[in-house]
């Protein structure tokens, strides 16, 4: 588990919100390269938004994100684009083309950005979906293969172009016990055996322990980060009763 790198991405100081609603506040840490990094909490804390703001989609009202030194928030055409270029993401949804083929699905990143030929492309997104185990189904259409499979395809679409960072929203939403297990394993093992990082945004407790070396946890009352490091070790020393009330899967604490 790396958690010693030098840190690949870098938010400064973050305010995200809408209009005039503050969701994030002064918001600031660091993922180290290598690690599988978790932004955990609460529904509504703002964890997607956040992760938004780090791909690019939002505009902060404040502060700044560097992506292996780069400022995404300040960065424009030629420049932006090659910090894009480090980014993979898998959304909720998968958000595959219902009308294409995984092999399809996983090819078009590479014909839209890249200048290799029919069967270089072929061969790279074949292996792509090897990697994900999902090398004998490159023919059928997302429709007709499972909802954990088709998680796993969208990993692969998101490899596609080699990015340094992989980001997952909400990866187990949707799945059984048995399928979500299995996807964790398998992030774990990409995780060890290919040269990316991971963000994962989530709130399963169950994928926080299988797979992340360190996360963040937000709160919507401090509309900020109310503990960081490793999950077991926030669960068992953390004396926040927020964090011990999500890490121990506690009712909600009476107003104070």
């Amino acid at each position: 588990m790396a958690t010693d790198g030098e840190p690949i991405i870098r938010v400064e100081n973050l305010t995200a919100g809408y209009g005039d609603f503050v969701l994030l506040k002064d918001v600031s840490f660091d993922v180290r390269e290598g690690e599988v990094f978790g932004i955990l909490g609460g529904s509504g804390c703002g964890k997607s938004t956040l992760m938004k703001h780090i791909i690019g989609l939002y505009e902060p009202q404040a502060g700044h994100i560097y992506i292996d030194n780069d400022d995404i928030v300040t960065a424009e055409g030629a420049m932006r684009q090659a910090i894009l270029r480090k980014i993979g993401v898998m959304y909720q949804s998968g958000a595959l083309f219902g009308s294409m083929t995984l092999l399809e699905n996983v090819r078009l990143a590479l014909e839209e950005y890249t200048d290799l030929t029919n069967s270089e492309i072929d061969l790279i997104a074949r292996m792509k979906l090897e990697l994900v185990g999902l090398e004998s189904f490159t023919g059928h259409l997302p429709a007709q293969i499972s909802g954990g499979m088709q998680k796993r395809a969208a990993i692969a679409r998101a490899m596609a172009l080699d990015p340094r960072i992989l980001f997952l929203d909400e990866p187990s939403a949707g799945l059984d016990p048995i399928t979500s297990a299995s996807l964790d394993a398998l992030i774990r093992r990409l995780a060890d055996n290919v040269d990316v990082t991971f963000v994962i945004v989530t709130h399963e407790l169950a994928s926080i322990f299988a797979v992340m070396d360190r996360v963040i946890m937000l709160d919507r009352r401090k509309k900020g980060i109310i503990a960081e490091g490793n999950p077991r070790r926030l669960r068992d020393e953390s004396d926040d009763p927020w964090v011990k009330q999500f890490f121990h899967r506690e009712p909600e604490l009476a107003p104070t």
